[in-house]
């Protein structure tokens, strides 16, 4: 796989416990569990991996700890327990949203604008940066509207997502794009880092450039 991660999204629970038996026996390094709703899923899926690892002579290092999850919210009763769930094992490492059923949930039409899911996103984002984990966007379900999937990942970014799923390799370099950070901010960036070093050289109480504060 050239140094990439390998991922499976398993079906949704109960019936994604049956596909983990048919991966066990070349686990990913991380599985997506989709329609998270509470904690205790994350937990269920957790558990039958240690029994199969138990059962396959601990392939898994002896443990689920070989195995990172990555949540997928995609209702309201998901997103209202979003921190719990990001909390729910150690092996959590991102949490995702999946606009598409969250919004047939609510019983409204997704749209460009994106004002039916806000709540949704920044409820996510504020809930894996508290657990200190990632937050990925839902997909972009336009794949021939490249100028729309930008604009999506600029507002992606700047709600505090650090990535976004997508459905097919057209997007990637498109959501890669908007994700890298631009000649300016890595300057800005990398001033702020002299400036501190600076700081601890003089042992100043603050230092301040432009509009940050050290």
């Amino acid at each position: 796989f050239y140094g990439a991660e390998r991922m499976v999204r398993i079906n949704q629970l109960p019936e994604g416990l049956k596909d983990l038996e048919a991966i066990a026996d070349a686990w990913p390094e991380l599985i997506l569990i989709p329609k998270v709703e509470k904690a205790e899923d994350v937990l269920e899926v957790e558990k039958e991996i240690s029994r199969l690892s138990d059962k396959n002579s601990g392939r898994v290092k002896g443990s689920a700890h070989g195995v990172l999850f990555m949540p997928i919210l995609e209702s309201a009763l998901g997103i209202e327990n979003a921190f719990e769930i990001a909390r729910a094992s150690r092996n959590v490492v991102a949490m995702a949203i999946g606009l598409e059923d969250y919004t047939a949930d609510l019983g409204v039409k997704r749209t460009e604008a994106g004002g039916e899911s806000l709540y949704a996103r920044t409820r996510l984002v504020n809930a894996c940066k508290a657990a200190g984990i990632q937050p990925i966007d839902s997909v972009y379900s336009d794949v021939e509207n490249m100028e729309g999937l930008l604009q999506n990942v600029e507002t992606s970014r700047s709600l505090g997502f650090e990535g976004m799923g997508c459905i097919h390799p057209r997007q990637v370099a498109v959501i890669h794009q908007g994700f890298t950070p631009g000649t300016a901010e890595v300057e800005k960036a990398e001033k702020i880092v002299a400036a501190y070093e600076e700081a601890k050289r003089e042992s100043y109480r603050f230092y301040s450039f432009g509009d940050a504060m050290l």
